[in-house]
């Protein structure tokens, strides 16, 4: 049994976001770089060891958190390790202490020497679209210094227990292997590390060796072991990848860092994660070989691995492993398929399907759109997957409001639309294969189903147009079911196995699950646990129908509030839940006005794709955008943007005269749903959204109709000046003091309607402490919105026409929101507003439509991003439902 010396402590490093460089999204942002993680917060200590030879402890470095971002920082914290006199070389890093017990040696004492911890930036709320955040201080660029390095030196004192052992490698095969250890430059003995360099340095090496010995216990290149942590923490998990004499003596190892899924994003939402399931970084550091603790099993599970597979791997291992976690845009990565493992090329997740049937006999691609709305989503997917070759349709399509469902179904008539609670239709693909059974459509021994068991209630609520009891009329019976089960029963791949094939069939399921506990309207919003509030649960839900369903690929899009409230509870437990389910994910940000709309528009886009697919790749922006909000400061890395630096070719950002300047005048009170155009397009953004589906410019637009203002309103409207930045300030009465808030005139009486009400409201005066300048603001041409919205009127808003005495139409706000005119709305006026404004700009699903399709086709790349065709989106492209007919 080998010998047990107390192992010298690593120490936690600083907590911080992730190392970054600046960014541009026509703005500038932070990079994502491979750099150390950023997911969790520990405070950073350096601990120093000693015994009766007085023997230096070297500290190990750890990837489970990152460094902080500010220089300062790092240059204070270096000043602080090398008064200590202790230090690691080439370390964002340290680790902390933990007591053993010796059975060999003689006990050694620590001594904890605290290092000051500098708290991270706190988060900074990003901006919603009814939030009155004046953005004075947002500039366009947001850009945070990178964090640099400070090396600490590291006292060249041997220990007799921890050696490198055996003959160094070959001088020649070494400097072949790591010629990165042998600079050149570095002849004179010195490390490639300079105390007052805040540039990356890398250890220089004197030699390298195969093996250490550590505590009588030998360690081999490739092993796998575990790295001391603090007290009360889980030792560190690496796999060793180095082992070297550095040029001033001081021997180490390169360990290749593995986290626990609560040392990732996910952070304490790992509880839908194997507790011996690991992942593999791509983050490696140089740690001193005293840090190693004991050596470990850790199993590589290829992505084609079957669950008996893993069943057996787990009970003869330490942890395994089967995906990557990539810092950037918080990514979860399968390992690539290992030819020598012994399992089957089934899927883990999808063993339940025979793919291979499926793809061969099935070219359309089958889409499932969960709260689906009006089916902007939806549409834009399949325009863009279409636009990359693939037939994507919508085939379902399921939403609660009545109006939105009509509206889909106008507009795509091959899908079969429910309007009914996303949790009914779960429990309804839970209860199909009874209802076959019960229906005779397949054999089985068991009782008929309880719900064929047709009572009044269910009578009223199928609303039968006959009036007639169905109780005992079994063809109304089978009628009813057939109805329920004409998308899933039957032989749809030609593959002469008739069963169902809903489950398995779904290629892609998409959807954005309100999350109504969130959001900042709600006063009473449960912060500790806001899975606990009833308005969040749709989020399982929409979860669970993927558990069931297990498509190929899951496309979940939510507002910022997901990854910004309560430490971005929402977003972590969907990762989890995506993770926990052997889905690849990851998640980003993307702004609509960077795909060309004149809004700014931020949502959270999370990617799910199984194990035997390449997980799809966000698209880079093509157009410069003006910014309107803050982005949430930890996760600022996951906006997608461009690196900044380099020449950009982007588009130029586009404003609402861009949008909007060809569409005929209309009054208050517009009575037409339809009506000619009187102009031609103005720019090339009206002449693409004009095309129909033919690809022809349609010469019908609909629903270019305003809200009707009541009396009042309209002629409140009617004052405000046609001028850029004109709202109810402009009123009489009103005086804006030097602090920017309104106060009444007293020099002037108070101006009232013909109603008798006051011309400027007492709501306008005091929103947002009078600090706002929304309520009644007039748009103007060359201006862009920052969020189209739900609602229309414009006590709280800026959304009056520039020349025109009413607010924005419908056809407007869609345009904003990238719909093509053609895209008729069903429903009372304020019905259509709402499912414009809840919608997912189409620009933005059509580039991930393409990104998709790229993955079906097994073209994607490995890094998270990549860009769109210089001509992207064709205006070539057909509508890709009637490619797929």
């Amino acid at each position: 049994m080998p010998s047990k010396r107390k192992a010298s402590p690593a120490t936690k490093p600083e907590s911080s976001s992730a190392s970054r460089k600046s960014k541009r999204l026509a703005v500038e942002k932070p990079d994502p770089v491979v750099a150390p993680p950023a997911d969790s917060d520990f405070e950073s200590e350096i601990v120093l060891s000693t015994k009766k030879s007085t023997r230096r402890t070297k500290t190990a470095q750890n990837p489970i958190v990152a460094c902080q971002s500010e220089i300062s920082d790092m240059k204070a914290k270096s000043r602080a390790v090398e008064k200590a006199g202790s230090v690691v070389a080439d370390s964002d890093f340290v680790s902390e202490s933990n007591s053993a017990t010796s059975s060999q040696k003689s006990t050694r004492q620590a001594a904890v020497k605290a290092e000051p911890v500098v708290d991270s930036v706190a988060e900074s709320d990003f901006v919603e679209e009814e939030d009155e955040t004046e953005q004075g201080n947002l500039k366009k660029s947001l850009s945070i210094s990178p964090s640099k390095r400070k090396p600490k030196r590291v006292e060249n004192v041997k220990d007799e227990e921890c050696v490198l052992a055996g003959d160094p490698v070959p001088d020649a095969e070494a400097r072949q292997k790591w010629p990165h250890r042998y600079n050149k430059g570095k002849a004179n003995g010195t490390k490639s590390i300079n105390g007052q360099d805040d540039s990356d340095q890398l250890t220089q090496a004197k030699c390298h060796y195969s093996r250490a010995e550590v505590d009588g216990q030998i360690y081999y290149l490739e092993d796998d072991a575990h790295v001391k942590a603090a007290d009360g923490e889980d030792d560190y998990i690496c796999k060793i990848v180095e082992f070297f004499e550095a040029v001033d003596g001081v021997q180490y190892f390169t360990a290749q860092w593995f986290y626990r899924a609560k040392d990732t994003v996910i952070k304490s939402h790992d509880q839908f994660i194997d507790k011996k399931r690991v992942f593999l970084s791509e983050i490696k550091d140089d740690n001193p070989i005293d840090c190693l603790v004991t050596k470990l099993k850790i199993v590589p599970v290829p992505s084609n691995a079957t669950l008996q597979f893993k069943d057996n791997v787990k009970s003869n291992c330490d942890f395994y492993y089967d995906m990557k976690y990539l810092l950037p845009y918080s990514s979860f990565i399968s390992l690539p398929p290992d030819a020598t493992s012994p399992v089957s090329s089934s899927s883990t997740i999808s063993s339940d399907i025979d793919a291979g049937e499926v793809k061969e006999h099935n070219l359309e691609k089958k889409l499932l759109d969960l709260y689906s709305g009006c089916g902007a989503m939806s549409t834009g997917l399949c325009l863009g997957a279409n636009s990359k070759g693939v037939k994507l349709v919508t085939k379902w399509a399921v939403d609660l409001n009545p109006y939105a469902c009509d509206s889909l179904r106008l507009n795509h008539p091959e899908t079969q639309v429910r309007n009914e609670y996303a949790s009914d239709f779960l429990s309804l693909l839970k209860e199909w294969v009874q209802l076959c059974v019960s229906c005779s459509l397949v054999k089985s021994t068991a009782p008929p189903h309880p719900l064929l068991e047709v009572t009044d209630e269910v009578d009223e609520e199928e609303n039968d147009d006959e009036g007639e009891d169905s109780g005992d009329d079994k063809e109304g019976e089978i009628f009813e079911v057939d109805k329920l089960l004409e998308v899933c029963f039957g032989d749809p791949n030609k593959v002469n196995k008739p069963g169902l094939y809903f489950k398995g069939d779904v290629d892609v399921v998409c959807g954005g699950p309100p999350c109504q506990g969130i959001s900042g309207f709600n006063r009473f919003r449960n912060k500790e646990n806001p899975m606990q509030d009833p308005k969040n649960k749709q989020l399982d839900v929409y979860m669970d129908i993927v558990n069931f369903l297990k498509p190929r690929f899951v496309l979940m899009e939510n507002v910022v509030d997901l990854i910004k409230f309560a430490d971005g509870f929402l977003g972590r437990y969907a990762l989890s839940r995506l993770v926990g389910m052997n889905y690849q994910a990851r998640m980003g940000m993307m702004a609509a006005g960077a795909y060309g709309l004149p809004q700014f528009r931020m949502r959270v886009f999370m990617f799910g794709a199984v194990s035997s697919e390449k997980l799809p790749q966000y698209p880079l922006p093509t157009h410069k955008v003006i910014v309107r909000g803050v982005i949430p400061t930890e996760f600022e890395s996951n906006t997608v943007a461009y690196d900044q630096g380099g020449e950009l070719e982007l588009k130029k950002e586009l404003f609402l005269g861009d949008a909007i300047s060809d569409l005929p005048s209309v009054e208050n009170s517009e009575p037409r749903d339809e009506m000619p155009y009187t102009d031609e397009p103005k720019s090339g953004f009206q002449h693409f959204i004009r095309l129909g589906r033919d690809g022809v410019l349609g010469s019908v637009l609909y629903d270019h109709r305003p809200l009707k203002l009541n009396d009042d309103d309209y002629q409140r409207v009617c004052q405000i000046p046609k001028r850029k930045s004109a709202n109810f300030r402009d009123l009489p009465g009103v005086r804006v003091r030097s602090d920017n808030k309104v106060e009444w005139d007293p020099a002037v009486e108070r101006v009232k309607l013909p109603s008798g009400k006051p011309l400027v409201p007492d709501y306008a005066m005091s929103f947002v402490g009078g600090s706002s300048s929304k309520p009644f603001g007039r748009l103007w041409w060359d201006e862009t919105v920052p969020t189209v919205v739900t609602r229309a009127e414009p006590h709280n808003q800026t959304i009056i026409h520039p020349m025109q005495d009413r607010v924005l139409t419908i056809r407007e706000n869609a345009r904003l929101q990238g719909f093509p005119d053609y895209y008729k709305l069903i429903g009372p006026i304020k019905e259509r507003y709402m499912q414009v404004g809840n919608a997912v700009a189409v620009p933005v699903a059509r580039a991930l439509g393409y990104s998709l399709a790229t993955s079906m086709k097994g073209l994607s790349g490995e890094t998270p991003l990549f860009s769109l065709p210089r001509n992207f989106p064709s205006h070539e492209e057909q509508n890709c439902n009637e490619v797929s007919q």
